[in-house]
């Protein structure tokens, strides 16, 4: 595996949890109680007292867990987005950043194309028979894809003869149907016109045992001055033993000899997620959907911001025909197709039910010389970028009768979506404009938009204060942390009584990206991913992240929405460590991380409505606790679910027991845990670490009573009726 790290990318998200930690440690100094930690004590007895009178509840944050998206770690291209074909397009490259020790900033100093970085290659692909690959401008396959495959054919080949391509490093062979395409014309001056046939293939890369095969026929002469497109599928009769394998596409070698061709936008598609054409990875959308996420944010993150102002997310840019999607060099290192595109990511919100939290670029972008800040649009050209999100909204929202909802009926979706969140831009505590960019971009979208809910990328982690921004009640805040468990375990009351502490009434928060990033150390996180780093979440990592949760699902009225991040990791190129889900291009390499299923357990297992809790024996640390009651349908206790979540941050059992106020008549739980606090799920290892259920006995269940013994370095959910 290679490891990555793009500088800019590394320090920009290092400076955000710099920034949130000051911001979070004034807070928690005003709240402090009895709650607060400073590490995890041994264990004693916990006793509950539960009370479960409608009158004394709390509606739960129906939103609280959702999922964050950004292309990180090729969570995109060569990840969720179906695509087989690597460079399928030759829009761009990889490039590597660095900080050299003479200059003030960093620079680009790798690139995988040694001429222009960002620049086309041939990577992934390969000849076949003696065929000559070059790359070719000078006949564009449209006006957004300018770089296109020149095949070369000698004057003597003979048998089989063209190119292939290696895919994701690899692709998975079932015995499933594959789309496959690719746009081909010759060159009018060496065109001979013999071309009858045109072969398409999967194949082993190690043994070439073709697993399916298709033969294109060729009506007629193929024209030489327009692109000619051929689609076939592919169906393998049989999984292929590992996922070493190409997509190939051949000739007779004596058809073709002394002949050119251009290629460009080949592509090669598994069955995908509910069956959208252009659509997800199914294993990887599959995974997700088992969380019954409630919301997605998209499109980022940094990806959102660009690495200059012309290089941000243009949702223009990626809607429609691929034909017309030209890509972009991307904030984390390598080039996105966009082939996952603004449509794409509306349709994944509509097949799992999810809201589309849309986040709008909002005149700030990054800078590859991580001079902050940087790249603000000026204030008196401001308007164009407001107007674009304006119209981007009107593209997910509009009715057919409107100039871009007609556009997205033309793309295939006449049904308008539904917006409900709104994010205006990214981490804009680097920036030293917000203050000003924000209210004008809120203003604008609230005069067409009025009932969206606007989230604020920056609050108040600006110095000096006068740059600070005023969030209007009835919006909200993004909160972002990276932190040690240490920090959450600190910082699980961050959320009590935040409005009247801040003086936002009527602001609430999206906790938008979280994560245990390292080992408690002194000094905090190594954001160099040095001492204590985790490559992979830990079983203390989903502890920590787990009392955070507790938390949020203990402050409804505050902590509304939540996401991990990052999302994906392609354990063949990645960028950020640890990371939800890993993966490869064979399915049977995912790995489900610790933090996956605790945030697995929680989302399947949350009320409607918060019970109160009175701890009458025991305190919060090392044990901490939440409970709920699912009373959506009837709002009775009869038809209601109790969930008691708890979590044991020390290495030793605690006994609990949990007292109500109405009988028990039967339970169960889930658990989640290790013995070793740094045991994490790995690659040929992925369920070291995953939920057991258990069944309550009757000897735990008495009339009003539950008592369990709640093992050390445990995440728990009792479900009981």
């Amino acid at each position: 595996m290679v490891q990555l790290f793009a500088a800019i990318g590394i320090l920009c998200l290092a400076f955000t949890a710099s920034a949130q930690s000051t911001r979070s440690s004034s807070v928690v100094s005003a709240t402090t109680r009895s709650s607060s930690a400073v590490a995890s004590a041994t264990p004693s007895g916990i006793n509950l007292e539960i009370t479960t009178k409608s009158g004394t509840r709390n509606k739960t944050a129906p939103y609280l867990h959702g999922l964050f998206f950004e292309d990180i770690n090729h969570s995109g291209d060569g990840g969720i987005y179906a695509e087989l074909i690597r460079n399928r397009a030759f829009q761009g490259s990889d490039v590597a950043f660095g900080r050299p020790s003479n200059m003030r900033g960093a620079r680009i100093v790798w690139s995988e194309n040694e001429q222009v970085p960002w620049g086309p290659t041939l990577t992934a692909w390969k000849p076949i028979g003696g065929a000559v690959l070059s790359l070719d401008v000078l006949n564009p396959l449209s006006d957004a894809l300018r770089t296109v495959l020149r095949v070369d054919i000698p004057t003597d080949a003979t048998g089989e003869i063209g190119f292939l391509n290696e895919g994701w490093w690899g692709m998975d062979v079932q015995p499933h149907p594959y789309a496959a395409s690719f746009y081909i014309k010759p060159n009018d001056a060496l065109y001979t016109d013999k071309v009858t046939k045109i072969y398409a293939s999967i194949r082993s890369n190690s043994t070439g045992e073709v697993f399916a095969q298709e033969t294109l026929e060729v009506d007629g002469p193929l024209s030489t001055s327009n692109y000619t497109q051929f689609k076939t599928t592919l169906t393998p009769s049989k999984a292929a033993p590992n996922s070493n394998n190409t997509f190939a596409i051949t000739f007779d070698g004596a058809e073709v000899a002394g002949n050119t061709f251009f290629f460009d936008l080949v592509s090669l598609f598994p069955p995908t997620y509910k069956d959208r054409p252009n659509g997800l990875r199914k294993d990887l959308a599959e995974n997700l959907a088992a969380l019954k996420p409630k919301f997605l944010r998209f499109p980022g993150g940094n990806n959102l911001e660009g690495l200059s102002i012309d290089t941000r997310w243009q949702w223009k840019k990626n809607i429609g025909p691929l034909i017309d999607r030209p890509g972009r060099p991307a904030d984390w290192s390598y080039y996105n197709t966009d082939g996952l595109g603004y449509l794409e990511f509306l349709e994944w919100c509509e097949d799992m039910s999810m809201e589309p939290l849309l986040t709008v670029y909002a005149g700030y972008s990054l800078d590859v010389a991580d001079v902050q800040p940087a790249n603000t649009v000026p204030k008196d050209e401001l308007q164009f970028y407001i107007d674009e999100a304006i119209e981007q909204l009107e593209y997910a929202m509009g009715g057919v009768d409107t100039k871009w909802g007609a556009l997205r009926a033309e793309h295939g979706h006449p049904e308008p979506f539904n917006i409900k969140y709104v994010e205006i831009g990214n981490e804009d505590w680097f920036s030293d404009s917000y203050y000003w960019r924000f209210p004008m971009f809120l203003d604008s979208l609230k005069a067409v938009y009025p009932d969206i809910i606007y989230i604020a990328s920056q609050a108040t982690e600006s110095s000096p204060s006068n740059i600070n921004t005023t969030i209007p009640s009835g919006n909200m805040w993004d909160l972002h942390h990276y932190e040690t468990p240490q920090f959450f375990k600190d910082n699980f009351n961050f959320f009590d009584n935040w409005q009247e502490i801040t003086g936002y009434e009527g602001v609430q928060i999206f906790v938008g990206e979280y994560s245990v990033l390292g080992r408690d150390r002194a000094g905090g996180i190594d954001w160099a991913n040095g001492e204590g780093r985790f490559r992979y979440p830990t079983t203390v990592a989903a502890i920590g992240e787990a009392i955070f949760a507790l938390a949020m699902e203990r402050n409804p009225s505050v902590a509304t929405l939540s996401s991990y991040a990052p999302l994906f990791q392609n354990f063949n190129s990645y960028q950020w460590t640890p990371n939800f889900i890993g993966f490869t291009a064979n399915p049977n390499d995912t790995v489900l991380s610790t933090s996956y299923y605790q945030q697995q357990m929680f989302s399947l297992h949350k009320g409607s409505e918060t019970l109160p809790v009175k701890n009458t024996a025991g305190d919060f640390n090392p044990v901490w606790w939440h409970a709920s009651i699912d009373a959506s349908q009837t709002g009775t206790l009869a038809s209601g679910k109790i969930f008691v979540k708890l979590v044991n941050a020390a290495k030793t059992a605690s006994p609990v027991t949990l007292t109500f106020d109405a009988k028990i008549s039967s339970g169960n739980g889930t658990i989640l845990g290790h013995d070793d606090e740094y045991a994490f799920n790995y690659l040929n290892n992925a369920t070291a670490i995953s939920p057991r259920t258990f069944k309550l006995t009757s000897s735990q269940i008495k009339n009003k009573k539950v008592t369990y013994t709640l093992p050390g370095l445990s995440i728990v959910v009792l479900e009981l009726k």
